[in-house]
């Protein structure tokens, strides 16, 4: 899997090269394998996918893994329609610079509970300095979920990543909060 990547120097500013992910999508046997790989690695039955890659790779694991129930979207601003308090916002510091996401409390009270606990891995394209699922962890992880009646707390099980670049060590963060899996290590 690691020779489908695509390496492009200079983007999206000068300094990085970035690890495009898109070639697993125009290979169907790598794209299948991929998501397979990813099925093992998951044991949470919600999903927290950032977007626009996260999309792409969680949505087959609804289909492909059953205990897969929910996938929670990540989304920049203007993207999630929402009604009054459900809107979250996560403040996040990304390799590039700051930003700010945002998820809605009622997709994560759709998802699946147990015994009072909110499940989720947290899956990603490309782990870098990790600043991205470490925001969203910290927006998530303890949250209080009014689910059927019942206030459950939502836990990180995982991260999970299709490739982690090791030389930033986004890991060694992550890992304070939960184990980290990666497919691919550059």
């Amino acid at each position: 899997m690691k020779n489908t990547l695509k390496f492009y120097k200079d983007f999206p500013k000068e300094g990085i090269v970035f690890v495009d992910i898109i070639p697993f999508l125009q290979d169907k046997k790598i794209f299948n394998q991929l998501i397979d790989e990813l099925g093992k690695a998951v044991t949470a039955p919600n999903i927290v996918a950032p977007e626009a890659r996260g999309f792409l790779f969680t949505a087959p694991l609804l289909v492909s893994k059953p205990e897969v129930q929910n996938i929670i979207p990540i989304r920049k601003s203007g993207k999630l329609p929402f009604s009054e308090g459900d809107l979250q916002e996560i403040s996040i510091m990304k390799e590039y610079g700051a930003d700010h996401l945002y998820y809605r409390l009622s997709d994560i009270a759709a998802g699946k509970a147990e015994g009072g606990k909110i499940y989720i891995s947290v899956i990603d394209d490309v782990l870098a300095t990790g600043g991205t699922a470490e925001g969203i962890a910290q927006s998530l992880n303890g949250r209080k979920i009014m689910k059927d009646g019942v206030e459950c707390e939502v836990v990180i099980s995982e991260f999970i990543f299709l490739v982690e670049l090791d030389f930033l060590k986004g890991a060694e963060r992550l890992e304070k909060i939960a184990p980290v899996k990666s497919l691919i290590h550059l």
